[in-house]
């Protein structure tokens, strides 16, 4: 078994390490190092994103915390019982998860928030590691076709059999593999994410993770 997560000046991808060098100098009060995985390991949901906001998880060192993206999807995991507490974009927030974890398929914020494949490829491992370590996971809910490419990667199955789409659910062992756009503001405000959208996949989710309503 692999590390599940970076150490906090992983040297692994040079443009990543470069910008996180930059980053410290210019945003001194910003956790800016590879964004662990928030939640237990024991939990049967994990949620995958693209990477770390510049100003949001690389700000505050908690996936999807401190953007617009954390505000959606915060609520609706309150609102579905798989978070508990208050989001207040901070990682002191005292929010806990319920029964879900929340990590990105890149950890460190990468320029203009796009990752490279080679970027992609590297980081991976620890997805994998992440994945294989957690014995309880049943279901994976991919935010962005970035994210469900390198799930299926990490889970060994063909990109051409799993194609991304929203709301597609495919079985891959004993795993749900459950496709979602991001939740991103451009989707939002472009419309092709809804909040009744986004709701419902996460509904389905949740049920594929615990096997209830």
């Amino acid at each position: 078994m692999g590390k599940t997560e970076p150490r906090k000046d992983c040297p692994l991808c040079p443009r990543l390490a470069k910008f996180r060098a930059a980053n410290r100098k210019a945003l001194p009060g910003y956790f800016n190092a590879p964004v662990p995985t928030f939640g237990g390991r024991d939990a049967r949901l994990l949620i995958v994103g693209l990477a770390p906001g510049l100003h949001g998880a690389n700000r505050t060192g908690r996936p999807f915390t401190g953007d617009w993206a954390g505000d959606l999807l915060y609520a609706t995991l309150i609102k579905h019982d798989l978070a508990r507490g208050a989001y207040r974009e901070s990682a002191d927030d005292g929010l806990e998860l319920h029964e879900c974890a929340i990590t990105n398929a890149v950890r460190c914020v990468p320029p203009q928030n796009k990752p490279t494949p080679a970027e992609i490829r590297t980081c991976r491992p620890f997805l994998h590691a992440l994945i294989g370590e957690m014995q309880q996971l049943r279901a994976v809910l991919a935010l962005g076709k970035i994210a469900h490419d390198s799930v299926c990667d990490a889970l060994g199955a063909k990109k051409s059999a799993h194609r991304f789409g929203h709301g597609k659910s495919y079985e891959i062992g004993k795993i749900a593999l459950i496709a979602s756009y991001h939740c991103s503001r451009y989707n939002t405000n472009t419309g092709v994410l809804t909040e009744a959208m986004f709701d419902a996949v996460v509904r389905q989710a949740k049920i594929a993770a615990l096997h209830a309503l």
